[in-house]
């Protein structure tokens, strides 16, 4: 039983700097909701500060079956590889001179809601799958873009940071 399996296998990013694609890496999982600086032995790396754990391998049903809804894929940013975890907040962002409250109402419709809106550009705001799963806000991407004016759509993604 693939214990993923609601995650999409891919997923486009539509924004202003051309078009990125994550893929899901199938021998990798994430787990949500980890009290900070709790120990993770056995994970890949941990994100979030803390809060996410990374492992190589399948997760194991126990684990799903505690909180299903803490568990989730990773994802590589293609071209380049570098894992990314979905947090389930997607940004988005409207035309120029429109208010997010102008689009809530098909916000709601595409099954959504206003996670925050962000006083310095009105017309941008963090979104949260209705249900508040994380498979549900990657998997529904698609009927944002379709929103009236929408001009950018992209998930939340954290990423590994690199040390220069």
């Amino acid at each position: 039983m693939d214990l993923l399996a609601t995650f999409p296998k891919q997923i486009a990013v539509n924004s202003t700097e051309g078009a990125q694609n994550y893929r899901l890496i199938a021998d990798h999982y994430a787990v949500h909701g980890r009290k900070s600086g709790e120990p993770a032995p056995d994970a890949a790396y941990v994100l979030g500060q803390g809060t996410i754990a990374v492992f190589e391998g399948s997760p194991v049903p126990a684990t799903a079956a505690a909180a299903p809804e803490k568990l989730s894929a990773v994802y590589s940013l293609t071209p380049g590889g570098s894992p990314a975890v979905p947090t389930g907040l997607v940004f988005i962002r409207l035309a120029e001179g429109l208010a997010i409250a102008e689009r809530e109402e098909a916000i709601k419709d595409a099954g959504y809601e206003v996670a925050e809106t962000l006083p310095y550009a009105p017309n941008a705001a963090w979104l949260r799958s209705r249900s508040g799963g994380i498979a549900d806000a990657l998997a529904k991407l698609g009927s944002l873009e379709k929103i009236l004016s929408v001009e950018s759509v992209e998930p939340q993604m954290l990423m590994e940071s690199v040390r220069r």
